[in-house]
């Protein structure tokens, strides 16, 4: 049998006792070194063992439970997906979404974790596998060929049938010989039903397979070794790296079916979104979604999921009888089973997990990029504490996901308007080194943890807050020319016309998301020019900068505008 890097054939590469809890094992296949570990919520990941930054083994990495980290710089991927969720050199930004790690597919069957180096055979179990109470036997590893391995095990019962993959059934037991590269292999084994005396047994094969081991690699000695496989391991540039991938093309969707929904609380309606087949994409805590609404409207929500949960996504949509529609048709026309179109995660409003204290302040519907932030928070045991203002009990949503968490959540129910404000004061304190606060809810909310941390000494950059919408009246009566620098374009922006809408029509493709200045999707450098900021998106230090703005609601107060487009 020739090996090769691509062979699709499915081999045992681990067993199920090798994977205890928060444990990352080092499994080894067709030359390729694999990470493999198990998630707190079962599922096993085959990766390539190396980050992506400098190539480190990620099976002396850290497993979190839903991430792994790499214990060099940091870097952590998600359960599942293996994309990168947190880059601690570059904490304010959300990783771009090519970041991630190459994954093999595996499945956890008979005590035994098998793996394949592709997708091109599905995974069948061995002639019998389902009559059988199986008891896997001690590995092996032989420094041999692994062909020289598999005609040694056939010597040893001159009844043995060989079985396709590297495997041949003697008597009661089901031997696997598990390539590791062209001169090395790992013998395992697979005991029909549970002896009476299974430590004697185990010893018995246990000493049959070193007797052949040692006969094996002193005829491997004998012999011309065989070249090793040479995996091919493709780079990741540095621009991956540092650079967030904030945009996603207009129209690029996928289908989820609506696995179920809920009333999370009174005016909350809870909707969770599952993939049709496999996982959804990585997201990081904060990122929304786009949901493309059977009327034709697009609305944004916040993914409330923790880490590593990629099963499905799960929103709040609050029921507003006055909306525009919106959310109105989620909640009245949209039933389980039905199919919605949604976006891959984007995130205008990243955690960063450098903070030596993290504070969270929600109110009303706003929880929901907020408790998925305290559940990353949680699940790496750094400190935090969430502060959730609701009119009454009652309309504290996802009430059994904040009761779950560890830290210090504390629901403020029906306080006035100005108990209110002593209570943010309160919660936030006097700023020092490496805080920061995240606030998400009604306008007036924001406005008010915004101006009392700037009181208390909370720099800029140290507050951090998502708007739902714009509720400024935009002006846009000016009119002014803009100049694309890289498109080698001039443009005229009438009055009644957005900057996004003129673009657009000079046939250029631009991202947006919710084109009300709020979620920060058309943010553009701005190389000269005056500009006239209308959104909720940019902080007053970063308005006050000139350096960018959102071509969706902002114009120029210039009469000419420089963009880096």
């Amino acid at each position: 049998m020739t090996f090769t890097l691509s062979d699709p054939t499915w081999y045992p590469i681990a067993s199920s006792e090798d994977l205890p809890f928060r444990h990352v094992y080092q499994g080894q296949l067709l030359g390729r070194e694999l990470a493999v570990w198990r998630a707190d919520d079962g599922n096993v990941n085959v990766w390539e063992n190396r980050c992506l930054h400098r190539g480190v083994r990620l099976s002396i990495g850290i497993n979190e439970g839903a991430e792994l980290k790499c214990q060099y710089h940091g870097w952590r991927y998600a359960n599942r997906s293996a994309g990168c969720t947190y880059i601690p050199a570059h904490p304010a930004d959300a990783p771009a979404r090519r970041i991630q790690n190459r994954t093999y597919p595996v499945r956890e069957a008979y005590g035994l974790i098998w793996s394949a180096a592709n997708d091109e055979q599905p995974f069948r179990p061995f002639p019998g596998a389902e009559d059988k109470d199986w008891l896997p036997l001690r590995p092996m590893p032989v420094n041999a060929e692994p062909e020289d391995v598999l005609a040694a095990l056939a010597r040893l019962d001159q009844y043995a049938d060989i079985l396709p993959g590297l495997s041949i059934r003697s008597g009661n037991v089901i031997w696997f010989v598990q390539p590791v590269d062209a001169g090395r292999a790992v013998i395992r084994g697979l005991l029909a039903d549970q002896p009476a005396e299974p430590l004697a047994e185990l010893r018995r094969y246990n000493e049959l397979l070193t007797g052949l081991r040692d006969r094996l690699e002193r005829a491997a000695t004998r012999k011309p070794a065989p070249a090793p496989l040479q995996p091919i391991f493709e780079k990741v540039s540095a621009d991956l790296a540092t650079m967030p991938e904030i945009a996603i093309p207009r129209g690029n969707t996928m289908t989820v079916v609506v696995k179920r929904k809920w009333q999370s609380a009174d005016g909350v309606i809870g909707f969770e979104l599952a993939a049709r087949q496999g996982h959804l994409p990585t997201f990081q805590p904060g990122a929304h979604i786009d949901v493309h609404l059977p009327n034709g409207m697009t609305r944004q929500y916040s993914i409330t999921n923790g880490p590593g949960d990629l099963m499905s996504y799960v929103i709040g949509v609050k029921a507003e009888s006055a909306g525009k529609g919106g959310s109105k048709v989620l909640v009245e026309t949209v039933r389980e089973g039905d199919l919605l179109a949604i976006s891959e995660p984007r995130n205008n409003f990243p955690l960063r997990r450098d903070a030596t204290r993290t504070v969270l302040i929600a109110g009303g519907i706003g929880i929901t990029p907020l408790l998925s932030m305290a559940r990353f928070l949680d699940k790496s045991s750094l400190p935090y504490e969430l502060h959730y203002f609701v009119r009454s009990g009652e309309q504290a949503a996802f009430r059994d996901q904040l009761e779950a968490l560890h830290g210090k959540v504390i629901i403020h129910q029906g306080l006035p308007r100005d108990e209110i404000a002593a209570t943010i004061a309160t919660s936030l304190g006097e700023w020092s080194m490496a805080q920061h606060v995240y606030v998400c809810g009604p306008s007036a909310m924001l406005e008010s943890v915004r101006a009392t941390a700037a009181a208390q000494g909370w720099p800029d950059e140290a507050i951090h807050f998502e708007y739902f919408k714009n509720d400024k009246v935009i002006d846009n009566s000016s009119s002014f020319e803009i100049e694309l620098a890289r498109s080698a374009m001039t443009l005229h922006v009438p009055a009644g016309k957005t900057i996004l809408e003129i673009m657009r029509e000079a046939g250029l493709t631009v991202p947006s998301s919710c084109e009300q200045g709020a979620c920060g999707t058309c943010l553009t450098t701005v190389i000269e020019g005056e500009i006239d900021h209308q959104d909720v998106y940019l902080n007053n230090s970063e308005k006050a900068s000139n350096a960018c703005m959102m071509t969706c609601v902002s114009r120029a107060k210039s009469a000419r505008l420089v963009l880096d487009i």
